[in-house]
């Protein structure tokens, strides 16, 4: 039967994750990064970053059926961290001055030693059951009914991060078991937390953040992905599964190529859809109708360089050229979050049009 009745968000939030029809598209966003947008919902007035976690859960309260967790600004300052990693962050970003290697041999030396604290990393289940459900009740207070998209790694990212890509291509060549036991290592210290934290009353998703991709496709080979990559999303989307979370998975860039493989390892669906990479949610959808699909409106070039009437006139393109009304299968998010230079008049446009396109009889 068509859902014409209004929803509560989280029934929104589930409908569109089991392929129901809903009364209007569910809004999926990350708030965390723009002030103009913040003070826009608020009715404050703010200077610079110069806001906190509560002033982002009030715009969150009131435009968002599904967000991820909001963080506080980073500040400009430059840290250290214990491992000796020098980062400048900038408010919204950051990014490595510095590393404490500058070869591929210091890189394995680091790896080895952050594989080494992560098997010894003390870990008591009751108590990581007890702080997730208080983190997660405490942020639902203040976001209201909006559902919370936590977040769930496997890991695989922070090696060529921490290293850059350069450093990385001769690590991953010339110590390829020190990798593998990373991963080995990384995957079982997450998964023996969802086993003892999850919980769908509490949330009836998870985000497995993991980026790969450039503009023209994934930065890795085939056999290279297949031993690091895909076997490492099953095994955490199959322990989210168990507890009857669906997994949605993420990445920037163009992985259209590896979809079917991406589907092959389990997960229920995807977010974070790049239309300048050749990832249009409407063709994606179409072609995989069982999925679920997120993230596809331009925070780019639409978003920030656009009008209020293009972004109403693409969020309109994405909600019927995929049947989303009837079909369910897609929030509708842009591709980037929501970041500093995205004007408020924009994101409204995208929050006002989700909300006037509803479905009738």
């Amino acid at each position: 039967m068509p859902c014409t009745e209004a929803m509560t968000k989280r029934e929104r939030v589930t409908a569109t994750l089991a392929h129901q029809s809903v009364d209007r598209c569910a809004l999926l966003e990350q708030l965390s990064y723009n002030p103009r947008v913040i003070a826009d919902w608020t009715g404050m007035a703010i200077t610079g970053f110069a806001y906190t976690v509560d002033d982002i859960c009030a715009a969150i309260r009131q435009t968002c059926d599904l967000v991820m967790p909001p963080s506080a600004p980073r500040g400009t300052a430059r840290v250290t961290t214990p491992d000796g990693f020098v980062v400048q962050n900038d408010n919204w970003t950051g990014w490595h001055v510095s590393r404490p290697f500058s070869d591929a041999e210091g890189a394995c030396d680091w790896l080895l030693a952050r594989t080494r604290a992560i098997r010894e990393a003390p870990f008591d289940p009751a108590r990581a059951r007890e702080d997730y459900r208080r983190y997660m009740l405490d942020l639902q207070a203040k976001i209201g009914d909006t559902v919370i998209l936590n977040f769930s790694w496997t890991g695989f990212c922070h090696p060529f991060d921490s290293m850059g890509l350069e450093i990385f291509t001769f690590f991953q060549l010339e110590y390829p078991e020190v990798l593998k036991a990373y991963m080995d290592a990384s995957v079982a210290a997450e998964v023996c937390p969802v086993h003892a934290v999850a919980d769908p009353a509490l949330s009836p998703v998870i985000l497995i953040p993991e980026d790969f991709a450039t503009k023209q496709g994934p930065i890795f080979p085939p056999d290279f992905l297949h031993t690091y990559h895909y076997p490492y999303i099953r095994q955490v989307a199959d322990a989210w599964h168990e507890h009857g979370i669906t997994a949605l998975y993420h990445s920037d860039g163009n992985w259209k190529k590896v979809i079917p493989e991406l589907i092959a390892c389990g997960v229920d669906g995807f977010y974070c859809l790049e239309p300048n990479c050749g990832m249009d949610i409407v063709e994606l959808k179409n072609a995989w109708p069982q999925m679920v699909w997120a993230g596809g409106v331009d925070g780019v070039d639409l978003m920030e360089r656009g009008t209020p009437e293009q972004v109403k006139a693409e969020v309109r393109r994405h909600i019927h050229e995929t049947k989303a009304l009837e079909t369910g299968g897609m929030f509708v998010a842009s591709s980037s979050e929501i970041n500093p230079p995205i004007p408020p008049e924009n994101f409204r446009a995208l929050v006002e049009t989700v909300k006037a396109e509803r479905h009738h009889d």
